[in-house]
């Protein structure tokens, strides 16, 4: 039975055709064994109606404009010709329903008016044919009861209309919903690895250079200081970890569900490691002052991390464009309302201009890594050289719950 039903939809003409074949079939029937009166047409011309009326049906979906006109000319061409009515006529009713349905406006409304005058016309030209023009009950009855199924077969396809356009509407508003969260997850997914990437800078940029300037010490003093050679071997083997600890736990992030099962990545860098990272700087051989200011208390995991990747980066920006002679200075400001960063050198500040228009690293990705960050929690970042030499970049972060 389904696949009845998946024929009927795929080939709806062919169906149309069908009921058109059998409706001029039991026409033509009518008019065979129908009694022959001297006031009625010949039976040619019934039998040429009925064949309209037949491809009225048959054609009725692929245009149903230019059958509501053939069907509005044959009725003239009945009422002209005096062709008494026929099982033909049906036609009538389902083109008004159609064009009702799926036709053009002027059409249902062209539909209707002839459904409304087609009876009354019918009947005043059959009372003259018959020599009367007496308007009986009877006969106004006749007019109303031919009349309300073109009216319902009207009411029927313009209903029927509503609805397709009701379920059409539906059918666009999911489709652009789903649009939406494709857009939304391209967005999502673009943030993400957008996020990543300055995860991966920040890491990359810190403890790679931070194993450069190890490396070419412990080279340096290899022969003459062996003990200083081995501490940098082992500073350089301590960040090689961290790094790679820190990337293992970025890299995981891509791979679904492998958080959940492996459970061996490091937490999210905080405030308190800005103390570490500053110990490990200075064992790299740069000189930096750090203090806390204020009533240190639990921050949102956001703004840790934060504040300390921009520390990160300062530092990493300092130790390689600050020169040989840079030293720097780490201030954490614990306001009521806010986190305060302070971090200033005083090396060649310039160079850090340079960076930040993507010429000294060759991308530029320092600096607007961390608008990018501060931006993503609400705060505001002032970046510039100093007054007499060095760099400054000082940050604000409004601490706001975490989500």
């Amino acid at each position: 039975m389904q696949r009845l039903y998946d024929f009927i939809r795929r080939h709806p003409t062919g169906v149309d055709t069908f009921w058109a074949v059998i409706l001029v079939g039991f026409s033509c029937l009518q008019i065979v064994e129908a009694p022959e009166h001297p006031r009625q047409a010949a039976w040619s011309i019934q039998a040429l109606v009925a064949l309209g009326m037949g491809a009225v049906v048959a054609l009725r979906r692929r245009v149903p404009e230019k059958m509501l006109l053939l069907v509005i000319g044959l009725g003239l061409a009945q009422v002209a010709l005096n062709v008494h009515p026929q099982i033909a006529d049906f036609a009538m009713l389902v083109i008004v329903y159609t064009v009702a349905s799926a036709g053009e406006r002027w059409a249902s409304r062209l539909a209707l008016v002839g459904g409304l005058f087609a009876a009354p016309v019918a009947q005043v030209r059959w009372m003259e044919m018959a020599g009367g023009t007496d308007g009986t009950p009877e006969k106004i009855f006749f007019v109303v009861i031919m009349t309300v199924p073109f009216v319902l077969a009207w009411v029927l396809g313009d209903s029927m209309r509503t609805r397709k356009a009701y379920f059409a509407q539906l059918e666009e508003r999911a489709s652009r919903l789903e649009r939406e969260r494709e857009a939304q997850a391209k967005v999502a997914v673009a943030a993400e690895r957008a996020r990543i990437a300055r995860e991966l800078h920040d890491v990359v940029a810190h403890n790679v250079s931070v194993m450069v300037v190890q490396a070419d010490g412990a080279a340096y003093v290899m022969d003459t200081s062996p003990e200083q050679a081995r501490t940098a071997l082992e500073t350089i083997s301590t960040t090689g970890r961290q790094a790679l600890a820190e990337m293992r736990r970025l890299l995981g992030v891509l791979r679904t569900g492998e958080h959940q099962e492996a459970g061996e990545y490091v937490p999210q860098p905080d405030v308190q490691q800005i103390e570490d990272l500053v110990e490990t700087v200075r064992g790299a051989g740069l000189t930096v002052d750090f203090k806390i200011e204020g009533t240190p208390r639990p921050l949102p995991s956001g703004v840790e991390l934060t504040a300390y990747r921009i520390v990160q980066e300062a530092l990493t920006n300092t130790r390689k464009h600050g020169g040989p002679d840079a030293g720097a200075s780490v201030r954490l400001v614990y306001f009521d309302d806010g986190l305060g960063l302070l971090v200033e050198d005083d090396g060649r500040g310039a160079a850090h201009e340079v960076y930040e228009d993507g010429g000294a690293d060759g991308q530029g990705h320092g600096l607007i890594g961390m608008r990018e960050r501060i931006g993503m929690v609400g705060g505001t970042l002032d970046a510039g050289p100093r007054p007499g030499g060095g760099f400054r970049i000082s940050a604000l972060l409004p601490l706001k719950p975490a989500h």
